[in-house]
């Protein structure tokens, strides 16, 4: 059986509008042309996972609970068919603090290919940071930097000299680069 393509995906500023520690439910909404791109992401088989650094957890700015409310409701709104994304990931350590799935580590990425048995060669990381891209790159995948997010100048200087892609956002990520449509 033919192993599947996956896009490991970076929730704030990528997903949702990024509101630096976002941790209200008022707070979560799309970035414009997200949904029908995962749509699209889904129908040509992707399969599809979030792997989120959440340090507002371990710094005390928000409880594990709002941070669950904020993905169900991004998941809400999303509203994709199944089987939609497979699994979130958040990982809580500030960047002082010794983590096992804090980006850039690889371990998800890692972990889910060999679990759900991806073809890693049809794999990307796509988010709007370094630690995104570099996650992608310490996992032997590739990745997508986008400016939808809290990159700064210097961070896509940096992404253009490691040659990862660059798009405006994940919509023209997934128009440009996997080569999908959908109607407005």
């Amino acid at each position: 059986m033919a192993k599947s393509p996956a896009l490991f995906l970076d929730r704030d500023g990528n997903l949702i509008k990024d509101h630096h520690h976002t941790c209200q439910v008022e707070q979560i909404s799309l970035i414009s042309g997200v949904k029908p791109a995962l749509r699209a992401c889904l129908s040509a088989g992707y399969k599809l996972f979030v792997l989120t650094n959440q340090s507002g957890i371990n710094r005390g700015i928000f409880t594990w609970e709002q941070y669950h409310a904020c993905n169900q409701r991004m998941l809400e709104l999303l509203d994709l068919p199944t089987p939609g994304i497979l699994e979130i990931k958040a990982a809580p350590e500030r960047p002082d603090e010794p983590s096992v799935y804090r980006k850039p580590s690889p371990r998800f990425i890692l972990e889910m290919i060999e679990q759900h048995e991806l073809d890693a060669t049809r794999c990307w990381m796509v988010g709007d940071r370094i630690t995104d891209w570099e996650a992608g790159l310490n996992a032997g995948i590739k990745s997508c930097a986008v400016r939808s997010g809290a990159g700064r100048a210097e961070d896509f200087i940096y992404a253009e000299k490691m040659k990862f892609t660059i798009r405006q956002d994940f919509p023209e990520f997934v128009r440009q680069d996997l080569g999908l449509n959908w109607d407005k």
